[in-house]
């Protein structure tokens, strides 16, 4: 049954074979761990003699489903009779439920998205996978490590998300802090993985013929800054000492599948708030939308437009000013986009409000915005350039004592985070800091 000389390269195989109660996994993205993983969890629970669950948790229910469909290829592969259970509920009074897959020697694994309360009473194997975007990391652990206090092994596989994670802690523990809790660590750089022969497994995959150094160049030149080639490729995590927004907060007010259309926008009976960055040659014009739900902003919609003549620019915001719930606009009033706005206001009247960028202004818009992650009162869209833009924001403060707000990014200066300022701006809800006042 052992098939890891076959299938696995020797990182993989060293973590499959890895037989420790604690396994630490700091890893580049797309480098075939979730694959591997998938076979070791198939391995351990439909082995003869064995006698644990495995409970799988992942960043969400989409990852979940897919982690469950890798253990299936793997049973198929492997021979092992196995069935489908679909989706079942594991706690009818906590609406919880899971992806299942059953053995012929009665044991299941358990692929569910990361909620602490699925772990608990439970008993058997657990993966913690991508560990660092899970929201709720410290409870996560805490009662998944209960799971397996009476056998079994405990996995925590992930690519950083900045220097304040819990997974970040776990590292820092094991490599420059004694090691205490008796991590077994493994770490995969991108460049590890290629001196493997990633490379050379991943052109068979696509029919490519790519060098392992064309293979690395094309990686990094597809990343939208310095950040994320180091931090998803080379598992240096991001330091949140000059960044203005942490990037746990960040990945707290991520959610999958909020992003809306034209026609969801026309029929909600939400209010809508609209706000636009505009660009005209270089830079970008960022149109976003977003739905209030009680005191939460939902991202609903968000346009990049690139080198668009305004009169193309005023084709697609103009519908959008247009619907019938959009309650106010905020729209970027410096330089080149005072026409745009002058003539929108004229249109649509006292939905549109002009902002002229400057100091004191961002500063006020800033702020605000940083409180309303603080506060979980954003949901924004899972996207890497958003994420980027969010990012990219650094808060100086000058020899006068002025505080200034600057960022680049690979497409712009920041201005996904400048949209979604102005649009919390526009939707005025109240945070621990007060109004959002500009």
């Amino acid at each position: 049954m052992d098939a890891t000389a076959k299938y696995f390269l020797k990182f993989q195989a060293d973590w499959i074979n890895d037989e420790s109660d604690l396994i630490l996994v700091e890893k580049s993205r797309q480098i075939g761990m979730s694959f591997s993983t998938a076979y070791k969890i198939v391995r351990m629970t439909a082995k003869r003699g064995a006698r644990l669950d495995s409970w799988v948790a992942s960043r969400d229910e989409a990852q979940a489903k897919f982690f469950l469909e890798d253990c299936k290829a793997w049973a198929k592969l492997l021979q092992i009779a196995a069935e489908d259970l679909g989706e079942m509920v594991i706690e009818k009074d906590k609406d919880l439920s899971a992806f299942v897959l059953r053995f012929a020697n009665g044991l299941c694994i358990y692929s569910l998205s990361s909620n602490p309360d699925a772990f608990a009473g439970k008993r058997g194997n657990v993966v913690l996978d991508e560990f660092a975007l899970h929201k709720d990391q410290r409870q996560v652990y805490k009662v998944a490590k209960a799971v397996t206090q009476w056998g079994g092994q405990l996995m925590v596989i992930s690519t950083h998300r900045g220097e304040g994670s819990v997974f970040y802690e776990f590292i820092k523990s094991a490599t420059e802090n004694g090691n205490p809790m008796g991590w077994s660590h493994h770490k995969v750089t991108i460049q590890d993985a290629v001196e493997q022969g990633l490379a050379e497994k991943i052109n068979q995959k696509k029919g490519s013929n790519l060098s392992r150094e064309q293979f690395l160049t094309k990686i990094r030149s597809e990343c939208l800054d310095e950040e994320q080639w180091d931090q998803e490729y080379c598992c240096i995590p991001s330091s949140d000492a000059t960044a203005f927004i942490d990037y746990q907060l960040i990945v707290a007010a991520q959610t999958t599948n909020i992003m809306k259309d034209v026609e969801y926008l026309r029929q909600c009976g939400n209010p809508l708030y609209l706000a636009m960055d505009i660009a005209r040659t270089t830079h970008l014009s960022v149109i976003g939308i977003g739905e209030k739900i009680g005191d939460v902003l939902w991202d609903r919609m968000r346009l990049v437009l690139l080198k668009k003549t305004f009169t193309e620019q005023e084709d697609i915001l103009y519908p959008l000013l247009g619907l019938p719930n959009v309650k106010r606009a905020c729209m970027d009033n410096t330089g080149l986009g005072m026409q745009l706005v002058e003539r929108a206001k004229e249109k649509f009247g006292y939905k549109v409000e002009p902002i002229t960028f400057s100091g004191p202004v961002k500063e006020a818009l800033a702020f605000p915005l940083r409180a309303a992650f603080e506060d979980k009162k954003l949901r924004i869209d899972n996207d890497q350039a958003l994420r980027a833009d969010i990012r990219g924001i650094k808060k100086t403060v000058t020899a006068a004592n002025n505080i200034r707000f600057e960022g680049e990014s690979a497409d712009g200066h920041c201005d996904r985070f400048w949209e979604l300022a102005m649009r919390w701006h526009a939707a005025g809800i109240k945070t621990e800091m007060g109004a959002c006042v500009a």
